[in-house]
């Protein structure tokens, strides 16, 4: 149980630092405007993704239901492989295109291991084991 806490809160963590670090980075960084520009996407849209990184980083790591925590990771997931196809779209290199499958696959552990942590715990029911017999 330790081992997986530990492996939940590592993922999260960088997962959520690099997200809440990139939205930054989409608001002050000219040259993330020109990478945005790069991409064809509109100057819009990368002040859309900062915000929803900034509020999908929140949710991520905030003691809310499980259902926010799944936009959030949904969001994310779409984000990754949306931005993964972005730059192999635009001709990237490698390096370029890699970031994001890494990421994905570290919001995947914390997604699973999230689930791991937050089993439902099943009650003993006398009513149901009346039923079963």
């Amino acid at each position: 149980m330790k081992t997986l806490k530990i492996t939940y809160w590592t993922t999260t963590s960088i997962v959520t630092l690099m997200m809440v670090f990139s939205a930054f980075s989409y608001l002050t960084n000219p040259e993330m405007k020109q990478g945005f520009q790069h991409l064809g996407f509109p100057d819009y849209f990368r002040v859309e993704l900062a915000i929803a990184k900034f509020i999908g980083a929140a949710l991520l790591v905030a003691p809310i239901p499980t259902r926010f925590k799944e936009w959030a990771y949904a969001g994310f997931s779409i984000t990754f492989i949306s931005a993964f196809i972005a730059h192999t779209a635009s001709g990237d290199p490698i390096s370029g295109r890699m970031a994001p499958l890494i990421l994905l696959t570290l919001l995947f552990i914390s997604y699973r291991t999230y689930h791991r942590l937050n089993k439902p715990i099943k009650h003993y029911s006398p009513a149901e084991t009346a039923l079963a017999a």
